[in-house]
């Protein structure tokens, strides 16, 4: 069931689940994992600003989802942990925008030259899965599910009254696990 703006997370019924791959799945079976093992590597070799930009990226603890309006333009960066030389490779900031069409909640970073579109699942009280499709500047946004891949899964929390990320583990190139932050411009 897909999560809408203004009313709450539903309860979570499982349609979410048919549509992920397999390989998604996987992906968040492991995520625990994935994403401890992703951020000791970073700990180990990233810069000390970007550790200190890392630290503060995770600090908060998921909220609730219920009344919270996430509709709305966002700033956006992405930071890389894991897997890769450097291990934490934080990017500068992009703009994004949530909205609702009926279908359910969006989300899409519109500048930069690698984006992402999607829909955001519900996923509990103070999660959401984001099944999305990556695509480049020169590119027509698609959907999850169009091109393997190009698909894209996270699990997305809301973790100050301005602040949100998304964690994406495992994801297709590069690391063992993206964030993507956002904060109120």
């Amino acid at each position: 069931m897909v999560l809408l703006a203004l009313s709450g997370p539903a309860i979570a019924d499982g349609v979410v689940l048919s549509k992920m791959t397999k390989d998604d799945k996987a992906r968040l079976d492991n995520f625990d994992a994935t994403r401890a093992k992703a951020i000791a590597e970073a700990r180990t070799t990233g810069s000390r600003q970007d550790i200190a930009v890392l630290d503060k990226v995770l600090a908060g603890k998921p909220l609730e989802l219920r009344d919270s309006n996430l509709v709305g333009d966002w700033r956006c960066r992405a930071i890389k942990l894991g897997g890769m030389a450097p291990q934490l490779v934080v990017y500068g900031w992009f703009k994004c925008r949530i909205f609702e069409d009926g279908a359910g909640l969006w989300l899409d970073k519109i500048t930069g030259s690698q984006r992402t579109r999607g829909l955001l699942y519900d996923d509990g009280d103070t999660r959401m899965i984001y099944l999305g499709k990556l695509h480049y500047g020169y590119e027509k946004p698609g959907t999850y599910g169009q091109d393997p891949t190009r698909n894209q899964v996270a699990y997305a929390f809301r973790v100050g009254p301005k602040r949100m990320r998304l964690e994406f583990p495992a994801p297709q190139y590069e690391s063992l696990l993206d964030i993507m932050e956002f904060e109120r411009p």
